[in-house]
């Protein structure tokens, strides 16, 4: 599913970065989801990114830890396990976009393309189910264990959505992590313990 998510994510970006009138149609606009029922554009904002940057590092994110994701997924629920996966994504997307929904529904403006929520919900995911994963952080020559990384991110993105104003949906990813951590505690609670007992034997515990 990461595969097939990231082929279409890449097919309609490439396309919309090239066709003005496309990205206008999918990307997210609170004000004509409420204005104009145009509320494909929950969604479909996912699909489209602002730049060749933006994609591959989204894309990058996505293949390395959805794989992750879904292969527990599998392994605990069986054939449901792309249906939860997929059910993870998309609601990453829908949870992570309610912020700016509220805060910009009558603010026509306002625009925002991406699917960072959701990569972000699938990041928080694969750290629930191997929370001693290694990762590397640019600058940073060793891995850093996925549970301190974790606390880090949430902390960072917050503190840039309460204070920057680099034009990044930050909340989004700050609720996108959230979401998917929180929702697959909530499908897979018996992975808790085995998340719990990692992080005690790595510290030493």
């Amino acid at each position: 599913m990461t595969l097939i998510i990231i082929v279409l994510t890449a097919l309609v970006s490439i396309i919309a970065i090239q066709r003005p009138d496309v990205m206008a149609r999918l990307q997210f606009n609170a004000y004509l989801m409420k204005h104009g029922n145009e509320w494909y554009r929950g969604v479909t904002h996912a699909l489209v990114h602002a730049g060749w940057l933006h994609l591959l590092v989204n894309m990058w994110v996505l293949w390395n830890f959805g794989r992750v994701a879904e292969e527990f997924f599998g392994a605990y629920r069986g054939h449901w396990g792309n249906v939860l996966y997929v059910a993870l994504y998309v609601g990453g997307i829908l949870f992570s976009s309610l912020p700016a929904y509220r805060q910009h529904q009558d603010n026509f403006s306002y625009n925002a393309v991406g699917a960072s929520g959701a990569v972000s919900a699938v990041l928080f995911s694969s750290i629930y189910f191997m929370p001693t994963m290694g990762i590397y952080v640019m600058f940073i020559p060793v891995a850093i264990p996925a549970f301190v990384i974790g606390p880090l991110y949430l902390a960072y993105e917050w503190y840039q959505h309460r204070n920057s104003s680099d034009n990044v949906a930050h909340d989004a990813h700050f609720w996108g992590a959230a979401f998917g951590f929180i929702i697959s505690v909530m499908l897979v609670p018996e992975q808790f313990t085995m998340f719990v007992k990692e992080i005690g034997l790595k510290l030493g515990l």
